[in-house]
């Protein structure tokens, strides 16, 4: 029998694997690396454009917030024009009854009293002035009383002012509340 060496054919069949076995362990931790680089490339970009995003939306919250600011100013501004204009239609709403009230205060006026001081504060007129007698004070009462423009007269105070002379005058203050027109013709 003839004596064949197969050593070196086994020994470079071993070599030829082992390259190819170096080769592809390469080529796996090549191809590992590569998929690693996209795959935090990937990532990388998804982040960056999720700050974008967050970017964007801070921003269009911010010019919101500046919009939310503008709007609450002109609600402020509209408030304050609607209570003024509710101010100026009070008082042409009130100019007639300004003459109205002088013309009733004249009218209910017995003779013998006269008014000094008339004031009106919030609808309430304070009225001071001099009388005869004391029946004439009461008289100006029932006049205010049935008056269609006062409602509830007050007397506050009545003085002597001359005491123990002839032509005793009385002095006299009382308040009574303004009603308007329109509230004596809705309780009608």
């Amino acid at each position: 029998m003839a004596r064949i060496n197969l050593l070196p054919w086994r020994e470079e069949l071993r070599e030829e694997r082992r390259k190819r076995f170096l080769l592809a362990l390469t080529g796996a931790v090549v191809g590992a690396i590569g998929v690693t680089l996209i795959a935090v490339q990937s990532i990388h970009s998804a982040i960056d454009h999720q700050l974008a995003r967050n970017a964007h939306i801070t921003e269009q919250i911010a010019l919101l917030d500046e919009r939310i600011k503008q709007i609450s100013e002109l609600k402020a501004r509209r408030q304050q024009l609607v209570e003024r204009m509710r101010i100026i239609q009070d008082l042409q709403g009130n100019r007639p009854i300004s003459g109205r009230i002088f013309d009733q205060l004249a009218r209910t006026l017995p003779e013998g009293v006269y008014f000094t001081e008339v004031r009106m504060e919030d609808r309430m007129l304070s009225i001071k002035g001099v009388a005869q007698s004391n029946n004439r004070v009461s008289d100006l009462m029932r006049n205010l009383d049935a008056s269609d423009l006062f409602d509830a007269p007050n007397l506050t105070e009545v003085k002597a002012a001359t005491a123990g002379q002839p032509d005793q005058a009385n002095v006299f203050q009382l308040t009574v509340r303004q009603t308007r027109p329109v509230d004596v013709e809705e309780a009608q």
